[in-house]
């Protein structure tokens, strides 16, 4: 089969639904070897999301931007020159107009549940078009039994229709020599010791609840490891900001800002426990790249992320600050619980590959097509 793979989002995100895209392409390039693959990313993007030159697979650059008002006018007509026989779009939406199946994958529906959180031009993208996306899709791929879930109850999409398909981890995500990990941290100016907070600050992330945590901790005369949160700035950063300042925690925690991608298994095994209180996730990769490097990881008990983790994490309600500091404190000062974590998380990172996601997807592709 001749089958192609929309990977415009490489550019328009370095991470998240671009990642995850990449890691996919260069899994199904390894694990199928019968089918040919038409990678297509933006003309804009300088980078490739091939692992390196391959027989099976060839990119062609697109004119048309992903999440353009004018892509489902552009875009049938640059892939009207592509004969595929099955397309697949991990950005959620197709082309609804097209000559051959299409295949979409669903990370989240965040969106709907929670369309306060995003921004206005992100609501527009998505909320008008996924009711059509997945009456339009062939094949839908939902990230976890949660999102597949999310679909039957906000989308009214048959069961049957959807495909429950893990995401990988990279097996870059490892554990880290002890040396590594501390140059890190001297290079980056980190404390001896810390617990690490990662993403990108919005309000859906429910970095709030930690700093309030923090200060209930500081008020009872605690004193463990600051707090270093890493990642860019995102959705209405500034009330997360206004409220460390208002909490006077500028000494107990600190913003690092992003993060380059090839630091992050140093940094994650650099902490003492990572800290994932977000009120909803359709996956949840960083907890799972965390356990992967070897850190006690406490998350949030919301939407996939006990699906995910399974029994390798220490969970926490999102909304409870004091359940929260209680949390924080036991996995700081507990080291059997700390190291039972960390062997449950090694475990539990272990049943992700992207292999046997690539070999899921191959699968689908063959029996849209048909």
């Amino acid at each position: 089969m001749r089958i192609g793979i929309d990977a415009r989002s490489l550019h328009y995100s370095a991470g998240g639904i671009g990642r995850t895209t990449r890691a996919l392409v260069q899994a199904l390039l390894l694990q199928d070897q019968d089918d040919t693959f038409v990678v297509f990313r933006s003309r804009k993007d300088g980078g490739s999301p091939l692992a390196g030159p391959s027989s099976r697979a060839r990119e062609v650059a697109l004119w048309t931007p992903s999440h353009h008002r004018f892509e489902q006018w552009t875009l049938p007509l640059e892939l009207a020159r592509q004969p595929l026989d099955v397309l697949h779009c991990p950005d959620f939406i197709p082309p609804f107009r097209r000559r051959c199946p299409a295949v979409i994958t669903v990370h989240d529906l965040a969106f709907l549940r929670w369309p306060e959180f995003l921004t206005a031009e992100s609501r527009r993208y998505y909320n008008g078009q996924i009711a059509r996306a997945v009456r339009s899709a062939e094949g839908i791929v939902a990230v976890s039994a949660w999102t597949k879930r999310d679909l039957a109850e906000l989308l009214d999409v048959a069961p049957e229709r959807v495909t429950v398909i893990h995401h990988g981890l990279e097996p870059f995500f490892r554990p880290q020599p002890q040396e590594a990990a501390e140059a890190l941290r001297r290079q980056r100016g980190l404390p001896e010791r810390f617990v690490l907070w990662l993403g990108v600050i919005e309000p859906r992330k429910n970095l709030g609840v930690l700093l309030r945590a923090l200060a209930h901790l500081r008020d009872r005369g605690w004193r463990g490891p600051p707090l270093v949160c890493a990642g860019p700035r995102g959705w209405l950063w500034e009330e997360t900001l206004a409220l460390m300042d208002t909490l006077e925690l500028h000494d107990v925690v600190h913003f690092i800002g992003a993060v380059p991608f090839a630091e992050l298994p140093q940094l994650y095994a650099a902490a003492s426990a990572f800290l994932f209180p977000s009120l909803y996730e359709g996956f949840g990769l960083p907890p799972l790249e965390a356990m992967a490097c070897g850190t006690p990881v406490v998350s949030s008990n919301a939407a996939s992320l006990p699906e995910v983790l399974g029994e390798a994490a220490l969970y926490v309600d999102p909304n409870d600050v004091e359940g929260w500091a209680e949390a924080v404190r036991r996995v700081v000062e507990d080291e059997v619980l700390a190291r039972e974590l960390r062997a449950r998380g090694l475990q539990r990172a272990a049943c992700f590959r992207w292999e046997d996601a690539a070999r899921r997807y191959v699968e689908l592709y063959h029996r849209v097509a048909a």
